[in-house]
């Protein structure tokens, strides 16, 4: 179960890095439309998995491992931002969210 603060730090975070991804998202991922999905706190609000969605999916892992290399200068980008708001920065993960990929799947079994 989620904190109360949990929740607001990872709105805020999932607000942040939708902002960075709509700003530098043609140099993290090129030709690809990157959404965050989901943001996940720990309880010492320390580390942070944020949850992202490519599309097209076509290559997405080779775009999951650009982002991951440039893991520490989004941090850094997302700390610059959210200094007034939280005294620490938390250390940050992506995770591809592939729900989308999922409802779609179960979409084309339901329509054959």
């Amino acid at each position: 179960m989620e904190s109360t603060r949990q929740k607001k730090v990872s709105r805020l975070i999932q607000k942040e890095m939708a902002d960075i991804f709509l700003k530098k998202g043609g140099e993290l991922a090129h030709g690809k439309m990157v959404s965050i999905t989901k943001v996940r706190v720990s309880p010492d609000l320390s580390f942070a998995k944020v949850y992202i969605s490519i599309y097209p999916s076509v290559g997405q892992d080779s775009v999951l491992e650009g982002i991951q290399a440039h893991s520490p200068k989004i941090r850094f980008e997302m700390g610059q931002k959210v200094r007034k708001q939280l005294r620490i920065v938390p250390e940050i993960a992506f995770f591809i969210d592939d729900s989308l990929d999922y409802i779609d799947h179960i979409d084309r079994l339901l329509k054959s």
